[in-house]
């Protein structure tokens, strides 16, 4: 289908970008890679009179790595992350999620920002950005607030971002020398969202597991961060049965429904196997 008419507005920096959504209201939306938004138009799902497409502003764009922090542009596509030599050695995590978000085509224009801002729990990244206790950077018309991501998401397109708020960088702290990773996911096909999908994280000192974040994508409204999965991994020294329980407390945290890609049941036990992969590659790769 065609998308009913619409301006377009192509800003070269963020304070025009703001004027333009201040001075229009809700009739005005800003795009990134528009791979959430233009589908949802051209099904007249959303109607929109002013399109404010973010392309041209370089300030959002760029990684940048200082201090123990990735910095990342909102407008960074998932082609770039996955091709950054340095953020490869520092974040590695990140280039294997990306590697497993739809398919090249949509990498090259999907961007990192409009995959976190627009609070699709279907989108890989929310989840991860928990994982990784990530924190959004969002300027408006009063200035410039951080957010974390694990207090971000509030609903299924609901988040703490306001309609005149634009997600302009992402901000990660370097997780420490020797943490284990892992992103598992499972799909029906290439380009489909996840039916399940898990990001961990390990610190292993000493035998011991010190530490241990665990975030579980499109099993509820909202991504899940699974704080009970990772509290009952930290003292023990991985094994199955520390492991197994992990695997219960988040599938007892998760809220999927029923859908195309099968019935709750299904999803909780795809849930759990995806899960327990990801602690197992990630407890390999720890120390």
């Amino acid at each position: 289908m065609i998308p009913a008419g619409f301006e377009y507005h192509r800003p070269a920096d963020i304070p025009s970008a703001l004027a333009i959504l201040q001075q229009h209201g809700d009739e005005a939306r800003v795009v990134a890679g528009g791979h959430s938004l233009i589908p949802m138009m051209k099904l007249r799902m959303t109607f929109l009179t002013h399109l404010v497409d973010l392309q041209d502003i370089d300030l959002m764009r760029g990684i940048d790595i200082a201090g123990g922090t990735v910095t990342l542009g909102a407008m960074t596509t998932q082609h770039e992350l996955i091709t950054h030599d340095g953020l490869a050695q520092t974040l590695p995590i990140l280039r294997e999620a990306a590697h497993q978000i739809a398919d090249p085509q949509v990498r090259y224009m999907g961007t990192v920002g409009g995959n976190v801002a627009n609070g699709d729990p279907g989108n890989d990244m929310p989840g991860l950005m928990q994982c990784l206790n990530a924190e959004y950077e969002l300027q408006g018309p009063e200035g410039t607030r951080n957010v974390a991501a694990r207090e971000f998401y509030e609903a299924a397109y609901f988040t703490a971002r306001s309609d005149e708020e634009i997600l302009t960088k992402i901000r990660i702290p370097v997780p420490a020398a020797g943490t284990g990773y892992a992103y598992e996911k499972q799909k029906r096909k290439i380009g489909d969202y996840a039916t399940a999908a898990s990001g961990v994280l390990l610190r292993v000192e000493g035998g011991t597991c010190t530490e241990a974040s665990i975030a579980m994508t499109n099993l509820a409204d909202t991504p899940i961060l699974a704080v009970a999965a990772g509290e009952a991994l930290v003292g023990s020294t991985l094994d199955d049965a520390a492991r197994a329980a992990a695997v219960a407390a988040a599938v007892d945290a998760i809220d999927p429904a029923a859908d195309n890609r099968g019935p709750i049941e299904f999803k909780k036990h795809t849930a759990g196997v995806i899960l327990r992969r990801a602690i197992d590659r990630a407890a390999e790769r720890a120390g």
